[in-house]
């Protein structure tokens, strides 16, 4: 069974697999993007919002509405940008031109309640970073929950330890870190009203995204393929590919994200389990995702 509907998403594209998974949707003939909606993670708010409208422009679509989230979580402190893994332009360094559109006047929390409400139940949101978003909307609107038709997540560490600390998964936690390697960033507050507010939920934890990689044969064969956007993602994906080899020994890039759209365009390549999910927002096990059942 494949997905048909309407598409909406909230933190695109911030960096190299946001822009990998937002296009796999773009390519898509069974759904329509109606809209992106940004937050911050591995770079701000702000550049989070330019990459999508440039992103848009490039892609052919320069109509898709892009409207802006806060710039900060619910509760704890301003992000730290994790700049060394995507780059200072979160798109590998490689400095597109500026966009010739601009974001909505209206908030990315108001945008989503606005089009959930004009087509209640139809609507799928795909969540590819911190949920802020999605929890100021549901503070905001008692029935902005059961108008999703569905919510698909990219978030939590189910059955492994996480990317940010041993419990947590960066796009749920929010932890200043004494390492050096990892200064990851979420909102866990946000993370658990998503997850407890009975919205029809598909989470692909990292558990599942880490055993997704392309490796340097695989972007060079994107690369030369010929497509449309081949050599584009091979640049973009450079930056992050060099992190990985240098930070984790590992010649290749997870591929977080489009593994998540991917989950949403053809549902039959996964197994799934079902269960309530419940996020920890403090003590040591901050960002803990805990599924039950």
């Amino acid at each position: 069974m494949q997905v048909e509907g309407k598409l909406l998403s909230t933190r695109i594209p911030a960096l190299a697999y946001d822009m990998m998974a937002i296009l796999m949707a773009f390519q898509a003939p069974e759904i329509e993007v109606i809209g992106l909606t940004t937050i911050f993670g591995n770079v701000n708010t702000d550049l989070a919002t330019i990459n999508a409208l440039h992103l848009c422009e490039m892609a052919g679509h320069p109509e898709i509405p892009v409207a802006e989230g806060p710039s900060e979580p619910l509760k704890r402190v301003k992000p730290r940008i994790a700049y060394f893994e995507h780059g200072s332009d979160g798109l590998g360094e490689t400095y597109q031109a500026k966009p010739n559109f601009q974001k909505l006047s209206k908030d990315a929390a108001d945008f989503l309640i606005e089009n959930v409400t004009e087509f209640p139940g139809e609507v799928t949101v795909v969540g590819l970073g911190p949920l802020t978003n999605l929890a100021l909307a549901i503070q905001k609107d008692s029935n902005f929950a059961k108008n999703v038709g569905q919510l698909v997540v990219l978030g939590g560490s189910f059955n492994a330890s996480g990317n940010v600390n041993p419990a947590a998964e960066a796009n749920v936690s929010l932890k200043r870190q004494k390492s050096h390697s990892r200064n990851l960033f979420g909102d866990p507050e946000a993370a658990d009203i998503v997850f407890t507010s009975g919205m029809n939920t598909l989470a692909i934890g990292i558990d599942l995204t880490t055993q997704v990689i392309f490796n340097e044969d695989d972007l060079c064969e994107i690369r030369d393929s010929g497509g449309d956007y081949g050599k584009y993602i091979y640049d973009c994906c450079r930056f992050y590919h060099d992190w990985h080899l240098s930070s984790d020994h590992l010649d290749g890039i997870f591929l977080h994200d489009p593994t998540c759209m991917a989950a949403l365009l053809d549902p039959t390549l996964f197994t799934f389990k079902n269960g309530a999910v419940r996020v920890e927002t403090e003590g040591p096990c901050l960002g803990h995702t805990i599924l039950v059942g």
